[in-house]
């Protein structure tokens, strides 16, 4: 049986149906991702995307992440970028623990769930998702979790500072946002 249709995110004359970035810091979305190092052990990722910029604020890497890690990932960022008007996510439990959701209430931003099991509603997230994953994981062994720490840390900077997104007339999201060491 098919799936009744959902319709669109925007209308034709640009009005909202569903949250639509608007400037920088306007809308953060955050998802996970799952990977393996040589050995078989699964590690997770928590990609966190500046839906407007397209800008990967982080990627955390870990052989397990709770909702603390989620509060711990955002702290950091709201100090470093200020804290967004809305973060959206899917319902998984990390994003919808108690903790997490009244530590972002308490801070002054405000969620925005996607219906479950409509991914398509996190497509900036989940974009960035594929791309990580078709241009670095599928092609990448890694033997330790240091090691895939720092290539992710690695791709995520060309990502944000070289790589260019036709979305953005082809520049990179942030080019001058991260400067490798001198």
């Amino acid at each position: 049986q098919k799936q009744p249709k959902k319709g669109r995110l925007w209308l034709n004359d640009g009005s909202c149906i569903r949250l639509r970035p608007e400037r920088s810091n306007h809308v953060w979305s955050y998802d996970f991702v799952e990977a393996r190092t040589h050995d078989g052990r699964k590690f997770r990722m928590l990609n966190l995307i500046d839906e407007f910029s397209r800008e990967c604020l982080a990627i955390r890497v870990d052989r397990r992440l709770r909702s603390t890690d989620v509060i711990d990932v955002l702290s950091d960022l709201f100090l470093l970028h200020g804290v967004p008007d809305h973060i959206r996510s899917d319902n998984g439990p990390e994003f919808i623990a108690k903790a997490v959701r009244e530590w972002i209430v308490a801070v002054g931003a405000k969620t925005a769930y996607i219906e479950p099991g409509s991914p398509w509603e996190n497509g900036y997230c989940e974009s960035f998702n594929s791309k990580l994953r078709d241009e670095l994981l599928n092609g990448e062994i890694f033997y330790s979790l240091a090691e895939a720490k720092i290539i992710i840390e690695s791709w995520r900077r060309h990502y944000n500072t070289k790589r260019p997104h036709s979305s953005l007339g082809y520049r990179p999201p942030a080019p001058e946002a991260i400067q490798w060491p001198a």
